[in-house]
């Protein structure tokens, strides 16, 4: 038998900000492996970045080592493994909608709404991006051309449904589903994205989001401090930016 290493396996059996935002990067950057020829199930969460594995090794209590190897991607960064056999772990992931081989068929989840912010930031965090797009004016002069958040999954069924709830939730302007390479894209523009915004991060603590994604959103109100508003100022005072909006 291989080493039995500790884990908390009750860890998803109750909804709280930290669960959720698991949850959402799971979602994005995980899989589940059912290894019936050996009795083992397994729970896989991959990350370029071993910062965010090391931080869900934490929380849920895991003992188990984090992996490291380079990615099968030519010229691939190095990509770090968090791989936890536990049948009690696989099987209430399996009832909170995820599931062996869920990349092109998984739908959005059950979420409670109090807890939505936190599953959808963790998602963005493993599959989504922050982009701020920006040119040169008339006069030469750095300009804006646009901030853009996006969500990518192999689903189009999980981007359509997330899309619809945040939608109705947070009443942005219409938006449709890309089809991409080899995955689907929801991209929402800059009016959408300063909407997202304080949805996201209202009352988050500091370690749950990536402050690179964060500091993307910090540059556009550097850029365009007319932009901020209320919402927002009351985000940037809660996590220590309130230097943007003096």
């Amino acid at each position: 038998m291989g080493i039995k290493y500790k884990v908390n396996e009750n860890f998803f059996d109750s909804w709280n900000p930290v669960m959720a935002y698991t949850l959402g990067y799971i979602y994005a950057d995980g899989c589940l492996i059912d290894g019936t020829n050996f009795r083992a199930k397994y729970l896989t969460i991959a990350s370029v970045e071993k910062y965010s594995i090391e931080r869900i090794k934490q929380w849920m209590e895991s003992e188990h080592p984090i992996l490291t190897k380079k990615s099968f991607w030519p010229n691939g960064k190095l990509c770090h493994y968090l791989r936890i056999g536990s049948h009690k772990l696989f099987d209430k992931l399996v009832k909170l909608g995820v599931f062996p081989n869920k990349s092109l068929t998984v739908t959005f989840p059950f979420v409670p709404n109090k807890y939505l912010r936190h599953f959808v930031r963790g998602y963005m965090d493993g599959d989504g991006c922050v982009y701020l797009e920006m040119g040169k004016g008339k006069f030469n002069q750095q300009i804006i051309k646009r901030l853009c958040v996006i969500f990518t999954s192999g689903s189009k069924v999980f981007l359509e449904k997330m899309n619809v709830i945040l939608n109705e939730k947070l009443k942005l302007e219409k938006t449709k589903i890309y089809r991409s390479h080899r995955s689907y894209q929801v991209r929402y523009n800059t009016s959408n994205s300063m909407k997202l915004f304080p949805f996201l991060y209202q009352g988050v603590t500091d370690n749950l989001y990536f402050k690179r994604k964060f500091d993307i959103f910090i540059r556009y109100f550097k850029l365009s401090p007319s932009k901020i508003d209320r919402s927002i100022t009351r985000v940037l005072k809660h996590v220590g930016y309130g230097a943007v909006v003096k």
